[in-house]
């Protein structure tokens, strides 16, 4: 169906549907007629974990690189900015949202900027959950059936386990997982219905970080890790402007814009969302802090793109085969539970992207499972050809994620339609958008170069 031909009474009902676009619950938050149970609201707990979900994913694989690109002292700061940044840029939306009744962040979009802004919004979230999503599948590609991509072959957990074989190569591993795992996970039509996958993702989330932090701690103890750099080796321009290519990973991994409102929707009591929002951001900076200080004591200057490739190695440790195989699996899990999650939000906007006045797709089960079997075969066949993570996150976060989580908020508080907005309110967006345009410029150029030397070497 078409978008409108932008009159009063298309916007307004695009704007109606808007809120059921990309964040709002799939089912209606009151029993229907022909509802089976009733739905009393989210607990706090499952919102956190819900939240926290979103956001703890695959940028934690990263981060240790970004780690390491920065030096100690400035990647944790990063860290702790971007936390910052999040929060107050997640309560710009929360604010506007209370104050017009708003239900979901693409309804406040074209609510302040009219149809085309809440076309931006989906189509940037669809970019950045896609490109998530594929960074998922390819993370449990590399730990599953291994990979060769530094040009070095670090094995899978299957390789390690049977040798290598047709049915444990990389296609086959992520059909068998697209097809037993994501599909029925997929299947959900209520965020709230996953608050208990949620939960344990975010305990095995821990258990990754406490196995390599127990490893670094015993391998510091026994003298056998190098001290890590504590600020980045400058040795020309081109070294300066490489280190903006840490910040579009920094990005991605806080990004869970699009998740607030189905979250904050589910709940009976709305001044919930903020303690939500705090705690499970203290949460997710805890374990990012924790996983990339380790991780890079742990394995120095040896550390990859995507940290659980290094688990292959012998960490010099009694038993270290055993707890290799403990931290990749309880993550690859992890990374499985998360999934859907996201995948939640993709949907969501696609299906808005592609039938804007169409009734909700919880009630069109043929449209949900064909958009829903669409978006899972683009996911898998990109994971297939596209090498290594930290190729996707560069676009991904420098490009659609700085949209949704900094930009977009900046931009609505400015417009201020709801006259919410103080004056720190306002420098505030404006700083967020120069910082986030200044560094994300920054980081594609030298991603440009790279690419373009890359190419030359080759």
């Amino acid at each position: 169906m078409g978008i409108g031909n932008g009159s009063s009474s298309d916007v307004t009902f695009a704007s109606h549907k808007a809120m059921q676009d990309e964040t709002t619950p799939l089912l209606p938050i009151k029993a229907e007629e022909d509802a089976i149970h009733e739905f009393n609201g989210a607990s706090f707990s499952g919102a956190v974990f819900n939240l926290s979900t979103t956001i703890v994913g695959a940028g934690i694989m990263a981060l240790p690189a970004s780690i390491k690109m920065l030096g100690l002292v400035p990647g944790i700061l990063m860290i702790i900015l971007v936390t910052l940044l999040t929060e107050a840029s997640i309560d710009m939306l929360v604010r506007c949202s209370h104050q017009g009744k708003i239900t979901s962040y693409g309804w406040l979009m074209g609510d302040t900027f009219g149809q085309w802004g809440r076309i931006a919004l989906q189509v940037s979230v669809v970019i950045n959950n896609i490109g998530v999503l594929i960074v998922y599948m390819i993370i449990i590609g590399d730990v599953l059936s291994g990979t060769s991509t530094t040009g070095v072959h670090h094995s899978g957990i299957f390789e390690g386990w049977f040798g290598p074989h047709v049915w444990n190569s990389r296609p086959v591993v992520l059909l068998a997982t697209a097809l037993l795992v994501f599909a029925p996970l997929v299947s959900f039509k209520r965020l709230d219905s996953l608050r208990y996958t949620s939960a344990l993702s975010v305990a095995l989330a821990v258990v990754f970080v406490v196995i390599t932090a127990g490893v670094a701690i015993v391998r510091l103890i026994e003298g056998t890790v190098e001290i890590p750099k504590l600020f980045p080796e400058i040795d020309g321009i081109s070294s300066v402007w490489k280190l903006f290519t840490a910040v579009p990973v920094l990005v991605t991994a806080y990004i869970c814009h699009y998740n607030v409102h189905s979250i904050d929707n589910e709940l009976e009591d709305k001044t919930q969302i903020k303690p939500i929002v705090q705690t499970s951001l203290g949460l997710c900076s805890s374990v990012y802090i924790a996983t990339s200080f380790f991780a890079y004591l742990l394995f120095g200057e040896a550390t990859l793109a995507d940290v659980l490739a290094n688990f292959d190695s012998d960490l010099r440790i009694p038993f270290s085969s055993v707890f290799n195989d403990i931290v990749r699996v309880s993550y690859v899990v992890h990374i499985m539970l998360v999934f859907p999650i996201v995948f939640f939000a993709l949907r969501l906007n696609m299906d808005g992207l592609l039938f804007p006045t169409a009734r909700h797709i919880s009630h069109d089960n043929r449209r949900f499972t064909i958009i829903t079997i669409s978006l899972l075969a683009v996911i898998y066949l990109a994971a297939i050809f596209i090498p290594s993570i930290w190729d996707a996150f560069q676009f991904t976060g420098a490009t659609a994620a700085v949209l949704i989580g900094f930009i977009f908020p900046a931009m609505i508080i400015l417009r201020d339609p709801y006259g919410v907005s103080t004056k720190r309110d306002k420098v505030l967006a404006v700083t967020m958008i120069v910082l986030a345009v200044v560094s994300n410029s920054v980081a594609l150029y030298s991603d440009a170069l790279n690419i373009f030397y890359r190419k030359q070497e080759a």
